[in-house]
């Protein structure tokens, strides 16, 4: 293992377990305290929380994950080394077990002693975050996580299960019980029936059977360490773009900020295979991509984050706000911004639900990429997702099929976009088109289309359709709280002087910008009235919406 302080770019592995100079140690030693440790101790275990990082001066150790088939090692480290991925960014659960494998000495510095330095100190901060960064990338792409999903390809909970756990960027195994016979071993030692499937074991022998996500997020203690009482300076209520930017520009600016997200950080965009005009990426970036990186510059500046809770209501009459979520729990904060974003209008097509996640889907990833690989998929709508989408899908289906309503695509589509939907020979444009019937006994196996222009109606035997088609925002939580449009999207700043009926605004000075009816509430991204249906623009939107919190929080 090379033993250079200055890693090369090119050099994966080095940059993954990089090997400190004695420069660097000595700047990690004033923060801690040296550790004596023998062969064979346990330093942490999986699941424990605030697992201290270690910096090995003498001595060595091994990383490694229980599993029901005995232990995996993960990773050993030498003197100069040091251990920890995301986990210790992030604060959740640790993911593995330490072991002591030759006595030495070690410099132990707790999670939040590390958080502080890597604030204070920008050499190493670049060096810990590659590691934890390309630590976890290397767990997830090896499949080194500490469950196991077991269920089957053709199961709409399933999917759901897989997508939660990907797109919160948490390392797995997935086992799928269509093709995996000898599966049949472990459901039987766990006592798994066919109807508590799909099932996740943890290393540690739990079982969630059948679990919701809001089950397994807690079983995972992805929430772990929020304190319900605390004041915040800032809640975000959702996590995609425009939250995520507020979030990273409010946790470097020292606001306390607590973000809350109903599945996944990224939201809409998340689901976006491959995001092309967006500053600084000439060659793309997907949308689950730029909000992993989001989030972990968000956790970097001290952001916490709860995962697979919904907000129910806003309790407005007084501030501090008290933001409400499904268990009960209230919330407060001294300023809110929301950004909620908006979701895919779902068309009255009988049986729609019936194969939801079972051939309609709503985000079209890598994931169901590779379901309707060699076979025929439509999308529906003609806006930027839907021909990302297209373009991304014509890439592994035989054929991909683009229905339209209108006579012709979105005028705020891209041109890009637009040139490469009309010029690749898998995707086939069909406007004046829709949907109006869909069959199958489990899983979707024909697609019946309305020519609106000519009246006729067509059956085929495609097995896939995405639906991204029309937009409505996430704002029922909000009823006698902020002004609407007649939409339903947030009116903010000068657009509420359109409206005649209008909760009253208390304040002499007048709303900001990005300021609701409420002050200190502000609306960025989709959920606002008058948005910029891009991706960029949400991004703009939420690191403004923290320069006019500091301004709502000196009113207080």
């Amino acid at each position: 293992m090379a033993s250079s302080p200055m890693p090369s770019a090119l050099d994966v592995n080095t940059q993954t377990f990089p090997v400190l100079s004695p420069a660097h140690i000595d700047r990690i030693r004033v923060h801690g305290k040296v550790r004596r440790v023998t062969a064979g101790e346990i330093l942490f275990e999986p699941g424990d929380m605030d697992v201290p990082f270690f910096t090995l001066l003498s001595g060595r150790m091994e990383v490694v994950q229980p599993t029901i088939a005995g232990e995996r090692l993960i990773a050993t480290h030498d003197p100069g080394e040091f251990t920890g991925e995301m986990t210790m960014i992030s604060g959740k659960r640790s993911l593995a077990r330490g072991r002591v494998t030759e006595s030495g000495e070690f410099v132990e510095l707790s999670g939040d002693g590390l958080r502080s330095l890597i604030a204070r100190d920008a050499e190493l901060s670049e060096i810990f975050m590659r590691a934890f960064i390309l630590r976890r990338v290397q767990l997830i792409s090896r499949g080194q996580g500490n469950i196991v999903l077991m269920g089957s390809r053709h199961s709409a909970q399933t999917l759901r299960l897989r997508e939660f756990l990907i797109r919160n960027a948490h390392p797995f195994t997935y086992v799928d019980l269509e093709t995996d016979k000898t599966s049949q071993e472990i459901l039987d030692r766990f006592a798994v029936g066919v109807e508590e499937i799909p099932v996740i074991i943890c290393g540690s022998g739990t079982v969630f059977r059948n679990p919701t996500v809001q089950k397994l997020a807690a079983g995972l203690g992805f929430n772990t360490g929020i304190d319900e009482t605390h004041v915040h300076d800032l809640i975000i209520v959702g996590a995609g773009p425009s939250g995520l930017a507020a979030a990273v520009y409010a946790g470097s600016e020292g606001l306390d900020v607590l973000v809350i997200e109903t599945e996944a950080p990224g939201g809409q965009a998340g689901s976006s295979s491959k995001i092309e005009n967006y500053l600084g990426f000439p060659t793309g970036v997907s949308g689950q991509e730029l909000a992993n990186r989001a989030l972990v510059q968000a956790e970097k500046f001290g952001a916490k984050m709860i995962i697979a809770r919904d907000v129910v209501a806003l309790d407005c009459a007084k501030r501090p706000y008290k933001v409400v979520l499904d268990n009960g729990a209230k919330l407060a904060a001294r300023s809110v911004v929301i950004a909620t974003g908006a979701q895919y209008k779902k068309p009255g097509i009988p049986n729609l639900g019936k194969f939801e996640g079972q051939g309609v889907y709503y985000g079209a990833t890598y994931m169901e990429a590779q379901l309707c690989e060699g076979e025929e998929a439509i999308v529906v709508g003609g806006g930027n997702s839907a021909g990302q989408a297209a373009v991304y899908l014509s890439q592994t289906a035989s054929k991909v099929y683009m229905l339209v309503r209108s006579g012709q695509l979105s005028d705020t589509m891209s041109r890009y976009l637009i040139q490469r939907i009309e010029q690749n020979p898998a995707i086939e444009l069909h406007y004046k088109t829709e949907i109006v019937g869909l069959e199958g006994d489990t899983h979707l196996e024909r697609v019946t289309c309305r020519d609106n222009a000519s009246g006729e109606s067509s059956a085929h035997n495609v097995r896939h359709v995405f639906i991204m088609a029309g937009a409505s925002p996430r704002t029922d939580w909000l009823s006698g709280c902020l002004a609407l449009d007649e939409k339903g999207f947030i009116l903010t700043g000068r657009d509420m002087d359109v409206v005649s009926e209008k909760p009253v605004w208390a304040l002499p000075r007048p709303p900001q910008m990005l300021e609701t009816s409420l002050p200190g509430v502000f609306a960025v991204g989709d959920v606002r009235s008058g948005n910029v249906k891009r991706v960029a623009s949400a991004v703009g939107e939420g690191s403004i919406a923290v320069h006019l919190v500091h301004r709502a929080l000196t009113e207080l």
